[in-house]
């Protein structure tokens, strides 16, 4: 199952960070994770993940438990172009980044 947060305010290398931490854990583990991960990003993530989850309950009837994250994407979104006034009546050019985060959820594969 998948879910998608389109435009979250922080750039994408920042997410990125958390992203590498859950790929290919499970949603227990990965929510884990992010309880405890001091970066802004991790609350919206922990939503997310819990959002496909839910997806993944309401149309095959899968627990949480079962769930592992077998894609986390953290891409570029838009840039929002502002400008700061700077010394003798110049303006330098600030970017403000923003992400698109995609997660998919697959069923547990058991190793034998």
């Amino acid at each position: 199952m998948k879910a998608r947060l389109s435009n979250y305010r922080q750039a994408p290398r920042k997410v990125r960070l958390l992203a590498d931490l859950v790929r290919g854990k499970t949603v227990p583990e990965a929510l884990t994770t992010l309880a405890f991960a001091a970066k802004r990003a991790s609350r919206p993530m922990a939503k997310l993940i819990a959002s496909a989850a839910a997806n993944a309950n309401i149309k095959s009837s899968l627990a949480p438990e079962q769930l592992q994250v077998k894609t986390i994407t953290v891409n570029k979104g838009q840039v929002l172009k502002r400008s700061m006034p700077r010394a003798r009546g110049s303006a330098f050019p600030i970017h403000k980044h923003s992400s698109h985060i995609e997660v998919e959820l697959t069923p547990k594969v058991n190793k034998v």
